[in-house]
């Protein structure tokens, strides 16, 4: 058997260092060098406040309770073994996810209850999980109070013995941090993005490129396509948003911020269209398309399931087959983001109806959904 290496912190540091080198982004360069130097800065408070501690106290050994052994473990548990003996300064890999199995067994293993103990039910300890893992500002009396309002009969020194033995320690007097999913959710009924994508068009002088350019609302999904053309132009883009901010039936009536990207062809003109409506251009970073991820993934969706398995000669047939691609992801195709909904569906279905297959560009396309039996 070839012997395993276990690569050193210089050298796991150097093809850090040499992958970052390679990199073109200077934003994510940074970004990624400050994560580094913040990482190697904790291993090295780490490794100070052991020599402090064990100059206060003569030993080397450093003795934890369970609960300190728990908010390790569940925070350990997500790394690989080889990333930890890379980054833990105070304990080996091997203690850390011994601890975890330890309180795998010491969780399920028969022991006798407190009878009061057995009061606290898995809906309970459900409930208190997610209010602390949704909640990360909020303490100890918070999540009681909160439990008490919902009709639990719980008290504080309980939710502390739940969120110990899960690993989880509220920190109520930390400055309150929001994910930027939870931002987006917050904001999303006035948001909307929009992106252009290409496809290839076979004509007897070749290829030529044609742009699609769409809208997305952000919290229904639904999707609007703004219009297809080949070289197309600021003026051409500029109708558009007018179209789109139409004050009868604008696709972006209603929102207040629109994502795009740098692209040229969203000129000054097309932000003060916008403007004008009450809807302000939000342009993302240079080269981060993730920023605009919901419609990187629309148009991902799109490529994949309709416009790569089809060759088109002319715009009307990219037109033609994008509005029968958006007719079923609005209203025929569940989506995971909406948990398993669709932004508007528009048919009624009978709970003991039969299961009907509808389909569209020729089979491309399939929904199924249940129909009254005219038999019946």
């Amino acid at each position: 058997m070839k012997r395993r290496m276990k690569l050193t912190a210089t050298k796991v540091y150097g093809r850090f260092m040499g992958f970052i080198a390679g990199m073109q982004d200077k934003v994510v360069q940074d970004s990624i060098e400050n994560l580094q130097k913040s990482l190697e800065y904790c291993m090295e408070e780490n490794r100070v406040l052991k020599e402090l501690l064990e100059d206060a106290t003569g030993r080397k050994r450093i003795i934890l309770k369970d609960s300190h052994r728990r908010r390790l473990a569940a925070k350990g548990i997500a790394l690989s073994k080889h990333i930890l003996g890379n980054i833990m300064t105070m304990f080996q890999p091997e203690t850390l996810l011994r601890w975890h199995r330890d309180l795998i067994k010491k969780k399920y293993s028969k022991r006798s209850t407190p009878e009061h103990y057995r009061k606290i039910t898995p809906e309970m300890v459900k409930e208190v999980l997610r209010l602390a893992k949704r909640n990360s500002n909020w303490g100890y009396q918070r999540i009681r109070d909160m439990m008490q309002y919902l009709g639990f009969e719980i008290s504080t020194a309980t939710v502390r013995r739940i969120l110990d033995e899960h690993g989880i320690k509220p920190d109520p007097k930390h400055k309150p941090n929001i994910t930027w999913n939870e931002f987006i959710k917050s904001h999303w009924e006035v948001l909307a993005a929009t992106d252009f994508l290409s496809v290839e068009l076979l004509t007897p002088f070749g290829l030529m490129r044609c742009m699609i350019l769409f809208f997305i609302d952000i919290q229904t999904r639904t999707v609007k396509l703004g219009g297809v053309k080949i070289n197309p132009d600021g003026a051409w883009v500029k109708q558009i948003a007018r179209n789109m901010t139409d004050s009868w039936d604008g696709f972006l009536l209603g929102k207040k911020y629109l994502i795009c990207d740098r692209d040229p062809l969203f000129t000054k003109d097309v932000e003060q269209v916008l403007k004008g409506s009450g809807v302000k251009m939000k342009r993302i970073a240079a080269g981060v398309p993730s920023m605009n991820c919901y419609s990187e993934s629309f148009v991902k969706t799109l490529k994949v399931e309709c416009l790569n398995k089809m060759i088109f000669l002319s715009e009307r047939q990219v037109k033609y087959a994008v509005n029968e691609f958006l007719s079923h992801y609005n209203s025929e195709r569940v989506h995971s983001g909406l948990d398993g909904e669709m932004p508007n569906d528009i048919h009624e279905q009978p709970p003991d109806g039969k299961i009907i297959e509808f389909s569209r560009l020729g089979g491309m396309l399939k929904t199924y959904r249940r129909v009254y039996d005219e038999a019946a």
